[in-house]
């Protein structure tokens, strides 16, 4: 646990002045609260937490907590997953030339013009 920095954000709780590491959020329609992975950017109905009070945390009777734990072996996007995406932009774009080229020979009359997403409007 380590002191909140200056840039930093603090727990939300009273004389703590420990870094928020996790989000505490309450749906009141479903009496669920959910703590979750610190939040981007501080919200007014949202609560900050450090470490110890979140594993603290306790709710009224008939209530639901949801922990969402961020996974810490999860980086982002794997590579596999780049390169599927990759993949599927490339396909894509050349059905897109393709087609453009087959519509241009057919009838450049008809199309007016027409370059990409770009239109030219008679007048």
């Amino acid at each position: 646990m380590t002191l909140s920095s200056r840039y930093g954000r603090a727990c939300s709780r009273t004389s703590c002045r420990l870094s928020a590491t996790m989000t505490l959020t309450y749906n009141y329609a479903d009496s669920t609260a959910v703590l979750g992975p610190l939040a981007t950017f501080s919200e007014p109905h949202a609560y900050d937490l450090c470490e110890k009070h979140g594993e603290r945390l306790t709710v009224p009777n008939g209530w639901n907590v949801i922990k969402a734990s961020e996974d810490a072996h999860d980086n982002g996007p794997t590579q596999d997953d780049l390169m599927a995406i990759a993949d599927a932009v490339r396909e894509v774009g050349s059905k897109e030339i393709t087609t453009q080229g087959a519509e241009s020979s057919s009838s450049a009359s008809t199309s007016l013009g027409r370059r990409g997403h770009l239109r030219a409007v008679p007048s």
